[in-house]
């Protein structure tokens, strides 16, 4: 069930909110076992074959986390290994077993193999979830262990299917308060807020540009070679829509868990005004920057021993972290970019400290060539990332540095205007001015936490949320709720045909 389809709106999310609120006030512990059926039932919903694998993984990671919990020395070693290994199996099979078959096929010259094997949606999330928890256990940091909890810890709908991924010391203490289970009118006011502000993201904003961002990528995987215009163009109409496609996605999450009185950790904090790759990977899916810091980098030996292993550990842990994100060579690709911007930016870092340059030595202007040289870094690497294949992605890059022209081949002159071989790649003065407004939002609008900073709308982040000036800032006003509710019919009346969110598949 998507977040931007009628029927999660208008039935399954305010019916459950109000069967869950009224057992609340009678018996609070059945309220909980409901929201975990509800939840059940709305993963069930895209695919109830695969409801087994999901109740298996809660029932083993449980299993295991107790027992961790019962044991100590080289026995809690081996049942936190047999844990993660179990876990990890099972994500391999289904996530990357096919992605080996066809790897090995082409290295032996041999024909594709053909396989049903079907990746469960949110694998990947519900399954590092529970890693954390048999990790975090393992450290002695998870000290309840309630089997009906847990599993409403583990398929809560909200974060369920695409994050934001938490700890369980973030959320259990939310789920045994009691007095949560009691509705709160501020609790439904805000949540509804940043959900639809979300959902605007979504339906207006990330499927809006999608239309200039999908023909240049299947132009090029047609064999195509976009011009330079028309390879920017795609690339970054790419990076706004996946930007506010998986950002709406984490405000939704996050606006439908705050209606229910739980507050989930943020998850994004305007990644593409950061001056660095560093500062970017810090403000961009800040839960799983998290989680591949805890969980990968430092157990790698993160900074501790020495320059070159730091360099190696940083590497290595974007590696894996595009792995991660797909079974396939362009988000191995897309990963080691990453790995290798991180390396040069340390190496900056560390050469910038040598000669005593500040970073506000540079200024204001400094630190806007900063943050436009991180935007375009950011946006190459998104063409892998984006791309059927490494020739199409190499056809968009090379065209983003001029190798196909600046008019592309075949009289594309005009293609700024969307005309000739343009039209099909460049949407002309149409596109230009929707990436310029889009460019305008993005870097100088107040993000959604900021807008909503008096309300606490997510766990606390290390990162400074300055409110914007108070009369951006929501309130609780008429004026605002107009505001909302024109948001939202515009969001609306653009669902006609609801489009999966991007990180779905991952």
């Amino acid at each position: 069930m998507l977040f931007n389809s009628y029927l999660f709106i208008f039935v399954f999310l305010p019916a459950t909110l109000i069967v869950y609120f009224s057992l609340g006030r009678l018996a609070p512990r059945a309220a909980t076992g409901f929201l975990a059926a509800a939840s059940l039932f709305f993963y069930g919903w895209w695919n109830p074959a695969y409801l087994w694998l999901l109740c298996l993984s809660i029932a083993f990671n449980y299993g295991i986390g107790l027992a961790i919990a019962r044991s100590d020395g080289v026995r809690r070693s081996n049942l936190l290994f047999l844990g993660i290994a179990g876990d990890l199996l099972v994500l391999f099979y289904f996530k990357y077993f096919n992605f080996l078959l066809g790897t090995l096929a082409g290295f032996l010259a041999l024909p594709a193999p053909s396989s049903e094997i079907v990746l469960p949606i949110g694998i990947s999330f519900f399954t590092f979830t529970q890693i954390a928890f048999l990790v975090d256990t393992a450290r002695g940091e998870v000290g309840a262990y309630h089997f009906l909890r847990y599993a409403l810890f583990v398929t809560f709908f909200p974060h369920l299917l695409a994050g934001p991924l938490y700890h369980h010391k973030e959320i259990m203490p939310q789920f045994a308060d009691e007095g949560a289970t009691a509705a709160r009118a501020e609790n439904l006011s805000v949540g509804l807020t940043i959900f639809i502000i979300g959902l605007f993201k979504k339906a207006v904003l990330a499927d809006g540009v999608a239309f200039y961002a999908a023909p240049v990528f299947a132009a090029a995987a047609g064999g195509d070679t976009p011009d330079l215009i028309a390879s920017w163009g795609g690339a970054v109409a790419f990076g706004f829509q996946l930007y506010y496609d998986f950002s709406g996605y984490s405000d939704m999450a996050i606006g439908a868990a705050r209606c229910f009185g739980v507050v989930l950790p943020l998850n994004f904090h305007s990644p593409y005004k950061a001056a660095s790759i560093t500062e970017f990977w810090r403000r961009w899916h800040m839960t799983l920057s998290r989680f591949l810091r805890d969980y990968l980098y430092i157990p790698l030996g993160g900074n501790r021993h020495g320059t070159a292993r730091r360099y190696r550990n940083l590497f290595l842990t974007m590696l894996l972290g595009g792995l991660w994100h797909g079974a396939a060579w362009t988000f191995v690709a897309w990963g080691a970019l990453h790995g290798l911007y991180l390396m040069i930016n340390h190496l900056w870092q560390a050469l910038r400290a040598r000669l005593g340059w500040l970073p506000e030595s540079f200024g204001i202007f400094g630190r806007f060539a900063s943050i436009a040289l991180t935007f375009a870094a950011v946006t190459i690497a998104w063409v892998p990332f984006r791309a059927a294949s490494f020739d199409a992605a190499l056809r968009i890059i090379a065209g983003m540095f001029g190798g196909n022209g600046a008019a592309g081949p075949q009289g594309a002159g005009d293609s700024l205007f969307g005309v000739a071989y343009g039209a099909a790649l460049y949407g002309g003065i149409d596109q230009t001015i929707v990436l310029a407004a889009l460019a305008l939002l993005t870097f100088f609008a107040p993000n959604t936490q900021e807008f909503m900073a008096r309300f606490r709308p997510g766990l606390p982040s290390s990162l400074d949320r300055r409110p914007p000036p108070r009369r951006l800032e929501w309130q609780a006003r008429p004026v605002w709720s107009l505001v909302m509710v024109a948001a939202l019919l515009l969001a609306l009346s653009r669902m006609s045909g609801v489009s999966p969110f991007l990180y779905y598949q991952f």
